[in-house]
């Protein structure tokens, strides 16, 4: 029965907390998918927090110094960011020169490639399937939903704390640690793999509209499958990420839809 009144309080702490914070957030819908997101954090802010973190960023890594390789990821990027429409986004593209095969994406459109990467994207098609993806991230805001979701959560536990203060020292740590790992595999991770997946969805759509065969995303994430092969990967419930089985299959669900928006360039057109 205590257990019970425990778990009733914490989901109604939880509840009015959710309540509380929808009140007084922004309402927005991320473009293409149309998904209703939950923002804590203004535009503006986030903004100057991704050019911040950018910052920090390159003067802390080795930038590539190879012109032919600098100029293709940025005219691919340029091109994608094109598609998006964001013409407010202060866009830049950088290569850092790092053997991990990985890209990521700041607020307000600062965008890095590894080098290490490049050989599994092969060519522009599969460079854009990557930096569709990353700019997916920075249009989609999913920078500052992380931050509101996790700070929801945050509260919800320090809620159910709250209410469990006059009770067992050694219950409060055993229910804290339970919540926490909880609130972790049931809500951040799937949080989280949602997000992936819709970066996958809507860098699709902006590698089609920027004259990119959308097909090649599919077969840049087969080769990703092949090149982690062995590495020991946790389960997918348990990873921020969907799996590469999960998101190949996801692709090409989405494949007729991106290819409505595919116009192929003519060679040697920016």
């Amino acid at each position: 029965m205590a257990e019970r009144s425990v778990l009733r309080k914490w989901l109604l702490v939880s509840w009015l907390t959710v309540l509380a914070c929808v009140g007084i957030a922004a309402c927005q819908t991320v473009p293409i998918t149309g998904r209703s997101q939950l923002l804590l954090l203004s535009e503006a802010d986030e903004m100057q927090m991704g050019i911040q973190s950018y910052r920090e960023v390159v003067q802390k890594s080795k930038l590539s110094k190879d012109p032919a390789t600098n100029d293709l990821v940025k005219r691919v990027g340029t091109r994608i960011a094109a598609a998006t429409g964001r013409t407010d986004f202060q866009w830049e593209f950088t290569v850092i020169e790092d053997p991990q095969a990985n890209a990521f994406a700041l607020p307000g459109g600062k965008v890095a490639v590894y080098t290490g990467i490049l050989p599994i994207t092969r060519d522009e098609a599969g460079l854009a399937a990557v930096l569709g993806h990353e700019v997916a991230h920075a249009v989609a805001r999913h920078g500052a939903e992380r931050m509101s979701q996790n700070l929801i959560v945050q509260m919800g536990l320090a809620g159910t704390m709250a209410a469990l203060s006059n009770r067992d020292p050694q219950t409060v740590k055993t229910v804290s640690s339970l919540l926490g790992a909880g609130a972790a595999v049931g809500l951040v991770l799937p949080w989280s793999r949602g997000q992936e997946s819709e970066a996958d969805h809507l860098g699709l759509i902006y590698m089609a509209k920027a004259g990119y065969n959308p097909s090649a995303a599919r077969d840049l994430w087969i080769r990703m499958a092949e090149a982690s092969r062995g590495q020991g990967r946790p389960p997918e419930f348990l990873s921020t990420h969907p799996a590469e089985a999960t998101r190949i299959q996801q692709i090409e669900a989405w494949l007729p839809e991106a290819s409505q928006h595919y116009r192929r360039r003519e060679p040697g057109t920016r």
